[in-house]
C-alpha cells in the first residue's frame, strides 16, 4: 500500500484535501469516486504539493487545468459551475483571472472556445480547435480527455530532449570555463619567465602566448564579437529564408533524431486532432504549427495541398520524402482501411519509443566528441608549455 495526497470536490462544490492509502494512483481515484467525491488531483504527497494551478510557468500547467476540468466534466458538472470550481482553488493570481475571464465571456453567451480563444498566449490554436470540435459534437469531456493524453505525450517527449542536453550543455560550458581560465590566470604565471629566451621558445608556445595576450588585453572586443555574432545569428534564424537554411543545415547534421522527434510530434498532433472530430484540411494546418523543423513543415504544405484535391495525405506524403518509410506504410495502411486517427496514434507511440533510442545513440556520440575536442585543446595547451620547459633546459648555460 502507498500513500497518495488528493484534492477533490464534492458534488455542491466544496474542494476538500488530503491523504489515502491504495495500491497505486488508479485504485485510489476509484476509491475517492466510491466514497462521493469527485478526484481533481491525486499524486505522491510531495507532487500533490508542488503541483499548483498556474499558468505562469509554462503550458505544463495547462495540463492540471485540462485534467481537473476533465475530472468535474466527467463527473456531470455543468462547464461553469466547473470553471467556478477551478477558479476557486486556483492560488496563482494570474490563473484564477484567466479562468474568471473566460467564465465571464460564456456567462455572457459565448463559447468555451472563443473564450480560449482571447487567451492565445495561454491556449495554443490546437487546443482551441479541439476545444470547438468537443462543442459540435457535443463530446467536450471526452476531447479533454484526448486533449491530456496529448498534452502529457507532449510533455514527456519535451523533458526527454531537455534531460538529454543537459550533460553535453555542462559539459561544453566546463570545458570553456577551463580553457579560458588556462589562457587568462594561468598562463600569464609564465610570461615573466618566458620574457628573455625570445625567439628560443617553441612556434607552438609562441602562439600560445600571443593568444593568451591577445585575451588579456581585448577580451572586451572578444566578449563583443560573440555578443554580436549571436545577435545577428538570431536575427537571421529569426527571418524566413534564414529559419529555413538553418532547419535544413540541422536536417543534414542530425537527420535521425529530427525526423523521428517531427514524425512523433506531427503524428500525434493530427491523430489526436482527428480522433477529437476536427476536419482532415484543418487538423493539417494545426499539426503543421506543432513542427518545428521549417524544412518539414513546409513539405506539410504539399501534403495540405495534395488532401484538397482529394489524394488524402499518404501519397503527398510519400512525394514529400519527409517522414520514414515505416511512418509512411502505417499511415497508408490506415488510410485505406479508414482508421488513419488510430494508426497515426500508432505511429507516434512507435517513433517516440524510437526517439528515445536515437536520442541515447545520438548523446552517446556527441559526449566523447566533445571530450575529445576539450582534451586536443587543453592537451596542446599543455605540450606547449613543456615545450617552452623543455627549451629552456636545452638552452647553453
Amino acid at each position: 500500500m502507498a500513500i497518495f495526497s488528493y484534492r477533490a470536490t464534492t458534488p455542491q462544490g466544496a474542494v476538500v484535501e488530503g491523504v489515502i492509502d491504495a495500491i497505486d494512483e488508479k485504485a485510489a481515484v476509484q476509491r475517492l469516486k466510491n466514497s462521493g467525491v469527485i478526484p481533481l488531483l491525486v499524486s505522491s504527497p510531495k507532487v500533490g504539493m508542488r503541483k499548483k494551478l498556474s499558468f505562469r510557468s509554462a503550458k505544463g500547467d495547462i495540463l492540471t487545468f485540462t485534467t481537473e476540468l476533465s475530472a468535474l466534466l466527467g463527473a456531470g458538472l455543468p462547464l461553469d459551475r466547473s470553471l467556478n470550481i477551478l477558479s476557486e482553488i486556483s492560488e496563482n493570481k494570474e490563473s484564477k483571472n484567466i479562468i474568471q475571464s473566460i467564465l465571464k465571456t460564456i456567462r455572457e453567451g459565448g463559447s468555451f472556445s472563443d473564450a480560449l480563444q482571447q487567451h492565445p498566449k495561454t491556449f495554443p490554436r490546437i487546443y482551441v480547435n479541439m476545444v470547438r470540435a468537443g462543442e459540435a459534437g457535443g463530446v467536450l469531456d471526452v476531447v479533454l480527455d484526448k486533449l491530456n493524453e496529448f498534452l502529457e505525450s507532449s510533455k514527456e517527449l519535451k523533458d526527454l530532449v531537455l534531460s538529454a542536453m543537459i550533460y553535453p550543455t555542462i559539459l561544453v560550458l566546463t570545458g570553456s570555463a577551463s580553457i579560458i581560465i588556462l589562457l587568462t590566470f594561468v598562463l600569464p604565471k609564465f610570461t615573466s619567465i618566458f620574457a628573455d629566451l625570445g625567439k628560443a621558445l617553441p612556434l607552438a608556445t609562441r602562439v600560445l602566448l600571443s593568444v593568451s595576450n591577445a585575451l588579456q588585453s581585448y577580451w572586451w572586443v572578444a566578449l563583443l564579437s560573440v555578443i554580436t555574432a549571436w545577435a545577428l545569428f538570431r536575427n537571421a534564424v529569426r527571418s524566413g529564408p534564414g529559419r529555413y537554411k538553418w532547419d535544413s543545415i540541422k536536417l543534414r547534421l542530425m537527420s535521425d533524431v529530427i525526423r523521428k522527434l517531427e514524425t512523433a510530434r506531427f503524428s500525434r498532433t493530427l491523430g489526436t486532432l482527428l480522433k477529437s472530430g476536427v476536419p482532415l484540411l484543418q487538423a493539417l494546418t494545426n499539426a503543421k504549427d506543432v513542427i518545428s523543423n521549417q524544412v518539414i513543415a513546409t513539405a506539410i504544405d504539399k501534403v495540405s495541398k495534395g488532401a484538397k484535391e482529394g489524394k488524402g495525405i499518404a501519397g503527398p506524403l510519400a512525394d514529400a520524402h519527409i517522414l520514414p518509410s515505416l511512418a509512411l506504410s502505417m499511415i497508408k495502411v490506415g488510410e485505406e482501411t479508414g482508421q488513419l486517427d488510430d494508426m497515426l496514434l500508432k505511429v507516434a507511440s512507435a517513433y517516440e519509443k524510437s526517439l528515445k533510442t536515437a536520442i541515447k545513440r545520438f548523446v552517446s556520440l556527441l559526449e566523447p566528441a566533445m571530450i575529445l575536442g576539450m582534451a586536443l585543446i587543453i592537451g596542446f595547451i599543455v605540450i606547449s608549455m613543456l615545450m617552452a620547459i623543455f627549451s629552456i633546459t636545452e638552452l647553453p648555460s
